[in-house]
């Protein structure tokens, strides 16, 4: 694929709904659907790649294949593994939350909080805050846990 093709493509992520509307009028000869602006990306992008390879459906077909393959995994209901650290059982863990300290213990099958049994941080983290969280990420057990601390601090 040239340069021409990819800058189009990676320029379609930030380009306003009205030019992306504008694009799928040029490119297709039919006025845009009433679709969100991820749907329109996606299909643009097909169709910029589509004209690329001289609209040859089947090679577009086998490369996109292949793509695919390489990033998802042979079990496509294999989850998606999160990188979260789970201490041993037993372990303590505290988070300070406007100014009130908060002990959770690493059971072996569960979590302590309050005297109580959890089965997971994000139920403890919920009570904790009273909004919807990801428990890891809330005490710090998570790959993302430093940049979410910064800005809810």
């Amino acid at each position: 694929m040239n340069n021409d093709v990819l800058a189009k493509i990676t320029a379609l992520r930030t380009m306003p709904i009205g030019l992306l509307k504008k694009m799928w009028k040029d490119l297709n000869q039919t006025e845009a659907p009433e679709f969100n602006r991820t749907y329109l990306v996606s299909r643009l992008t097909y169709r910029l790649q589509e004209l690329a390879w001289d609209g040859d459906r089947e090679i577009l077909e086998k490369r996109l294949s292949a793509h695919a393959k390489s990033i998802l995994s042979d079990d496509l209901k294999q989850k998606r593994k999160i990188k979260t650290h789970r201490p041993p059982v037993g372990t303590r863990l505290l988070r300070e939350y406007q100014g009130v300290e908060h002990r959770v213990t690493v059971l072996a099958d569960g979590f302590a909080f309050q005297e109580r049994k959890y089965r997971s941080l994000s139920r403890i983290a919920h009570i904790i805050t009273g909004t919807a969280w990801s428990g890891p990420v809330f005490f710090g057990l998570s790959q993302f846990s430093e940049s979410r601390k910064k800005r809810t601090a």
